[in-house]
C-alpha cells in the first residue's frame, strides 16, 4: 500500500507491505524515481508482536523533507497494526493510496 502522510506540516510516501524483512525486497517496491530524488529511503520491519507505534515514531522521528519510508511487515498482525497506526484499515484492496495524517 502507498500513502501520501504529512507530519508537520511536510508531506512524505509512505509504502507499506507484507514482506520478508529483506532489503532487497525494496527496489521491488518503490519506483526508480523515489531513489533518484533528493530524499532518502528509510526502510524498517516491524514483525508480528513489535510495537509498530513505537517504530513507526522512531522512522518519522528522524526524516527530512522529500524521504520515503518503507516498512516492511513480515506477518499479518504486523502489517494490520502498522496500517492502523497510520490512519488506514488495510481491508480495501481498491483504495491503494491514501492521504492520513499520522500524529
Amino acid at each position: 500500500m502507498v500513502l501520501d502522510i504529512t507530519l508537520e506540516d511536510l508531506p512524505f510516501r509512505v509504502y507499506v507491505a507484507q514482506r520478508e524483512a529483506d532489503v532487497e525486497q525494496v527496489t521491488g517496491l518503490v519506483p526508480a524515481e523515489q531513489f533518484q530524488g533528493d530524499g532518502d529511503v528509510h526502510v524498517a520491519a516491524i514483525h508480528d508482536g513489535d510495537d509498530a507505534s513505537e517504530q513507526i515514531q522512531d522512522v518519522l522521528f528522524n526524516l527530512n523533507p522529500g524521504d520515503a519510508i518503507v516498512f516492511l511487515c513480515t506477518g499479518p498482525q504486523a502489517y494490520a497494526e502498522t496500517l492502523a497506526e497510520l490512519g488506514q484499515s488495510g481491508d480495501d484492496p481498491a483504495s491503494p493510496t491514501a492521504d492520513t495524517n499520522p500524529t
